[in-house]
């Protein structure tokens, strides 16, 4: 059966930085999340971004948003040029105005029609958004004002700023009605309880205060020994693992510096329920990552805890198990690799010491800890696809155990001296790796058989052969496909093959700058390596000879692959292009550009329908083969014009002129519809406006076209000339009017005007003539030769 060369590849998804701090809000199944310079609304259930409010063009300066608020409905942002901008849901602008504050706004809070904004002036302003006007400015706070609350069932307004105070005012004339004065330092967070009769704050002085509306005495105040940098006010009936709520009583969620989350029961000043160490993300566990922002969704009872690093986790309530997790910012993306049976999971190193594992349907994220500085390289197991390799910056290796669910680290392997830049396993078992290193070795570990270790301990790899490879830092490895040679590239322009024994076997020379990447063809005794000289090669393993270079990219080539059984190449460069080459012919298939920069990982799923990449510019990119749709999409097309072409000729036949003009208008095809025109014309000149008037404005468009074409012609002036003016007085009655009008008509006004003089001349010729035989016969009389 011959094998099917892919012909095109087109983005399936595209995960990027979606949210980078700041502000941030959750409304039935959407996030919406604050970037630099765009607000993103983020799908849970499909973990991605369904649409960007505020996206500006290249050649637009980036206008930094300082922060935002929305109730579904509408959004509000402010800027760093001192504008406030008022979004409809489509993410169209629909008003813009000056927000008057001196300084940046810290806090925005909405309420039907009414904004409210505080800002680093100590100032509350109440706006109109109907008008864009400032119809109150409300003034006591000190600093910065961070809280600004709506009052849910009273006609107040509560802020405060740096002092610790927490001021209401009422609405109508901006006056100060209370002072609730409880706490020590800034106050963070205000939520109000579920019976509108109560509200609670929280603060950097590490308690929990219990207020009731309108009385400037604190009913509770609760020690929660830590800074809490978020409160949010539970349902009157909830569950938690071990817990039932008292529907008397009045229960809110804090988080804080510790980074766990802690429900307390505010009327009996009692910590109900601590987030254990087993419940506890993978994202704060261990680093103890603070807690900026706490959500609440009635509609899914769950609730959303945001790291200080934008990790948004979020946890059913009754179970508190995480359902899910998403990774706001992931920097740059440095390696990729698919893990799990059918690859179910992504495995992506970043500029981080964790190591990011996405459910591939999902994109929902977990993070697997281990290694102390950034994981530089990462492998799967081809054997065994729940083995995954990883190395790192902290000069070491580490084998994962994926179940399924999670990855487990089960082994560490601890020999090099220097950052540990790739890893590879052995084919056709799991028995041995290979790693590469910034010190110049080339190391092969065996990995054990048995690799639980009962004893609740990492297992350390055992290194069976070194060798100094080469005199640069060493940048891939690859083990051939019968696990009987190893390829090495690196810095020093070579690339070097090695038996199992690490005993060298030939050295690759040819290119003239530093070799990136190198792989083995997985049907012929060929190495694949990629360059910083711009260019792919290809290299016989038996002579060592360079058997092909393909030239294409215009920087340098940092990953490549064998697609197709070897007989096509996929490569990524520097300049941010992914090409895909036909090794037969040499020629570059097509070139996919998503990216902005550097693309420093990519991954072919096991079936080669999908290719995943990621870059420098932090997006994931998932890549989807549909050269067989496109192949069907064409042939249907021509299967369709097939079909209109026969009923041209059939109306054609049956002389249905003028249903043979639209279908012909219709398939573009200018000369057959000439020949409609010609025919049209025999039958006589009010048929032809009959005919013309009879079609639609995009019918007109088409023939106006066609036309214009055959007025370039002299052969066919006449009814290039019959059509054109009966289509101009069409423009008279307003109902037609082309795109690019003023285009249109300086394109046919040269040619008419040469076809005017031109029958202009042979007009006097023709008189000329006439005269003239007129002279030589004066006794012949009625001679016209005109006629």
């Amino acid at each position: 059966m011959p094998v099917k060369l892919k012909e095109i590849f087109d983005v399936e998804s595209k995960h990027g930085a979606f949210y980078t701090g700041g502000s941030i809000q959750w409304l039935e199944d959407t996030l919406y999340c604050q970037t630099e310079s765009v607000i993103n609304l983020f799908d849970i259930e499909t973990g991605t971004v369904v649409r960007t409010i505020g996206t500006v063009g290249e050649l637009e300066e980036i206008d930094t948003i300082q922060t935002f608020t929305t109730d579904g409905d509408k959004i509000v942002s402010s800027h760093k040029s001192g504008l406030m901008k008022l979004w409809n849901q489509n993410g169209e602008l629909e008003k813009m105005w000056k927000y008057i504050h001196k300084g940046p706004l810290a806090k925005l809070a909405l309420k039907d029609t009414r904004l409210v904004s505080g800002g680093s002036d100590s100032i509350v302003r109440v706006w109109d958004l109907q008008y864009q006007a400032c119809i109150l400015s409300l003034k006591g706070c000190q600093g910065v004002v961070n809280v600004v609350e709506f009052s849910p069932k009273e006609n107040t307004l509560f802020a405060s700023g740096d002092s610790g105070k927490i001021y209401c005012y009422e609405l109508v004339k901006g006056e100060v009605k209370n002072i609730y004065d409880g706490h020590y330092s800034k106050v963070t967070a205000i939520a109000f309880t579920h019976d509108n009769q109560h509200f609670v704050s929280c603060g950097r002085d590490k308690v929990l205060i219990l207020w009731q509306l309108g009385k400037t005495v604190a009913l509770k105040t609760i020690p929660v020994y830590e800074a809490v940098e978020v409160v949010v006010s539970l349902p009157s009936k909830f569950k938690l693992p071990g817990f039932k709520a008292d529907a008397d009583s009045i229960y809110v969620a804090s988080g804080g510096e510790n980074g766990v989350i802690k429900v307390w029961d505010l009327l009996k000043a009692k910590e109900v329920f601590v987030q254990s160490d087993s419940m506890v993300s993978k994202a704060t566990e261990e680093g103890g990552l603070s807690i900026t922002h706490l959500m609440y969704n009635k509609k899914s009872k769950s609730i959303a805890v945001v790291t200080f690093d934008h990790n948004i986790i979020i946890h059913n309530l009754k179970s508190f198990v995480c359902l899910k997790q998403f990774i706001g910012f992931s920097d740059e993306i440095l390696d990729i690799s698919y893990l799990g049976e059918n690859d179910t999971h992504i495995a992506v190193a970043t500029n981080s010491k964790d190591i990011k594992l996405y459910d591939n349907s999902t994109m929902s994220c977990q993070i697997l800890k281990g290694h102390e500085d950034i994981v530089l390289s990462l492998t799967t197991c081809r054997s065994n696809h729940s083995l995954l390799l990883s190395s790192s910056k902290d000069n070491s290796i580490r084998l994962w155990q994926f179940d399924g669910a999670t990855a487990k680290c089960v082994g560490v392997g601890k020999r090099h001296t220097g950052s540990v830049g790739s890893v590879t396993f052995s084919n056709l078992s799991s028995e041995f790796c290979v790693s590469a290193s910034q010190d110049t070795c080339l190391k092969l570990w065996e990995i054990p058989q048995d690799i639980i270790n009962k004893n609740g301990k990492d297992l350390s790899l055992n290194c069976t052969h070194t060798a100094i490879a080469h005199q640069k830092e060493i940048n891939s490895v690859a083990v051939s496909p019968n696990d009987k040679i190893i390829a090495s590239a690196s810095q020093d322009k070579t690339v070097k093959l090695w038996n199992e024994r690490l005993e060298l076997m030939g050295v690759l020379k040819g290119h003239k700058r530093g070799v990136w990447c190198v792989r083995f063809s997985p049907v012929d005794q060929v190495v694949l390596t990629s360059s910083a000289d711009c260019t792919v090669k290809l290299w016989s393993v038996v002579n060592f000879n360079c058997l092909k270079t393909l030239d294409g990219h215009e920087s340098s080539v940092l990953k490549v692959e064998f697609l197709t059984k070897g007989l096509q190449i996929v490569s990524a460069g520097a300049d941010g292009l992914i090409k895909l080459f036909n090794i037969k012919n040499s020629e570059c298939q097509c070139t996919l550009d998503q990216h902005e920069g550097r693309i420093w990982a990519l991954a072919v799923r096991s079936d080669e329908s999908e290719i995943t990449t990621g870059g420098s510019d932090s997006f994931l990119i998932k890549w989807k083969d549909i050269t067989e749709e496109r192949k069907q999409q064409q042939q249907k097309e021509l299967d369709e014009i097939a079909l209109q072409e026969q009923k041209l000729s059939n109306y054609l036949q049956s002389d249905n002129l003028l249903k043979a003009l639209k279908l012909a208008l219709k398939l573009n095809r200018p000369l057959q519809t000439l020949k409609i025109i010609n025919s049209v014309i025999k039958k006589g000149d009010t048929g032809l406006t009959e005919t013309i008037k009879s079609l639609r404005n995009d019918q007109k468009e088409s023939l106006l076209n066609c036309a214009l074409d055959w007025n370039t012609n002299s052969r066919n002036c006449q009814p290039a000339q019959l059509v054109l003016n009966i289509l101009l007085n069409e423009l008279q009655t307003k109902e037609f009017r082309p795109v690019g009008l003023s285009k249109i008509t300086e394109g046919a006004l040269p040619y008419t005007d040469r076809h005017f003089k031109r029958i202009t001349q042979l007009m006097q010729d023709i008189k000329f003539i006439n005269y003239t035989v007129n002279c030589m016969q004066p006794h012949s009389r009625n001679v016209n030769i005109g006629q």
